[in-house]
């Protein structure tokens, strides 16, 4: 017995007795000390478990707050500005002058006017055409490789706000929802200016093959031209000179 439980008891005695003498009556009251400091005990032990159990309710009300911002969606979102970016500069692609980004199209010009040889039929109107179809060919490809460069230059100032946007809501972001929902948007970012640099890099490659080809054909051609001009009228002749009169 504890020396708190001892004084509770000894007072609850001495205000028994003290009642009792002072009414005078010959009826006692009867008090039992122990059971009174038992039932003290028990109501404090029940009143420690409540608040423990109301301490639980505020820690599991805390983690499922906490969970809840974990879960939350980014508010900001760049998905529709990176599939206008993508699509523009597909556009751009698809718009390429007289030779499309196509192998069928490309082994039909090649077959057309970039012959590996031509025959001694072949007209000098034939050889002056093909000359300037190649160089058409060869002028539109590298206007199709800046206006590629162009767009994505435009792109540029796009890709800076979205950059600023994402990273603004990384940081303040409440949850691991979140933080990897700007993670992700970054990356897609970052994966559309790949593209667009794949973009870029495909129509300066394009404008490059088609004047390498045109010049390697030009030589071709000029050989060409050059064996039609020695066999014309059946090759040359020799025959008499008369110098005077």
């Amino acid at each position: 017995m504890t020396l708190t439980r001892l004084r509770l008891m000894r007072a609850a005695g001495a205000a028994a007795f003290a009642f009792a003498g002072a009414s005078g009556q010959a009826q006692m009251i009867v008090f039992d000390p122990s059971n009174y400091a038992q039932n003290v005990l028990t109501a404090a032990r029940e009143l420690q478990q409540v608040n423990n159990e109301i301490l639980s309710l505020q820690n599991q009300a805390t983690s499922l707050m906490n969970e809840a911002k974990n879960l939350a969606s980014l508010p900001y979102s760049s998905l529709t500005q990176l599939q206008q970016s993508i699509t523009e500069t597909e556009q751009l692609l698809t718009q390429a002058q007289r030779i499309a980004y196509s192998v069928t199209a490309i082994n039909q010009a090649f077959a057309q006017t970039y012959p590996q040889s031509y025959s001694s039929s072949t007209s000098s109107q034939q050889l002056l055409a093909d000359a300037q179809t190649r160089w058409r060919n060869s002028l539109a490809s590298f206007q199709d490789a800046m206006r590629v460069q162009a767009g994505v230059v435009q792109n540029l100032s796009t890709t800076q706000s979205q950059i600023n946007a994402l990273v603004s809501s990384s940081q303040s972001a409440t949850g691991a929802l979140q933080a990897a929902q700007s993670g992700n948007q970054l990356a897609a970012l970052q994966t559309t200016q790949l593209a667009d640099l794949t973009a870029v890099m495909a129509a300066i490659a394009r404008a490059q093959s088609l004047e390498g080809a045109r010049k390697v054909e030009n030589q071709e051609q000029a050989q060409q031209q050059l064996t039609n001009f020695l066999n014309y009228g059946g090759g040359y002749q020799p025959g008499a000179a008369q110098m005077f009169h």
